[in-house]
């Protein structure tokens, strides 16, 4: 990287009840990618996830702005809903994504969250099996992860290594991903 260059900046959101895994495998990868990640909490600062675990979150929803590359938003079906819930979470989301940041969406998610919001048109998208449903008009793949664009979206917590991998190449470019991914003994 060039000294004229800055650091990619990452976006993870978390609303009581999201999937642990899908939360803490992108932060973890992101880091280890070198990209900026700022945890942030939809209600408390600390957040209970979907299986009891609690996360405390650098900084609450209402008190960061929108100048990141990518918006990570994690599933879990109450997470998801939360995440819906909060008009600050869609607020930041359209903004980021209007600016061309990558807004990646794994499990519920992508058909609780991002297809009420508009994201989803024009672009093909995988959620949760059955979390179609809440989206109905939309027509979901079922790949593992799917990347289109500035959209990244992933099908459930057994896929979020590879959907944190792949916000790694849309951010960092191939070589990138495929250092972190032979760090972890990755393979695809």
């Amino acid at each position: 990287m060039n000294h004229t260059q800055r650091a990619k900046r990452a976006l993870v959101v978390l609303a009581e009840g999201f999937e642990e895994i899908e939360a803490l495998a992108p932060i973890d990868i992101l880091r280890r990618a070198r990209v900026e990640v700022v945890v942030a909490a939809v209600g408390e600062l600390i957040v209970a996830g979907s299986h009891g675990i609690k996360v405390e979150c650098d900084v609450l929803i209402k008190d960061v702005g929108t100048d990141f590359d990518v918006m990570v938003l994690p599933g879990g079906g109450m997470g998801a809903k939360n995440l819906a819930a909060s008009w600050l979470v869609n607020e930041k989301m359209l903004m980021m994504a209007s600016s061309g940041a990558i807004i990646a969406s794994i499990c519920a998610s992508p058909a609780v969250v991002l297809g009420p919001a508009g994201l989803l048109e024009g672009h093909k998208a995988v959620c949760y099996p059955g979390a179609e449903s809440h989206y109905p008009s939309f027509s979901f793949s079922d790949e593992r992860v799917v990347v289109d664009g500035n959209l990244i979206t992933a099908r459930a917590a057994g896929c979020a290594l590879e959907f944190s991998l792949a916000i790694v190449e849309s951010l960092m470019g191939r070589e990138v991903r495929d250092i972190v991914a032979a760090a972890i003994l990755f393979r695809v």
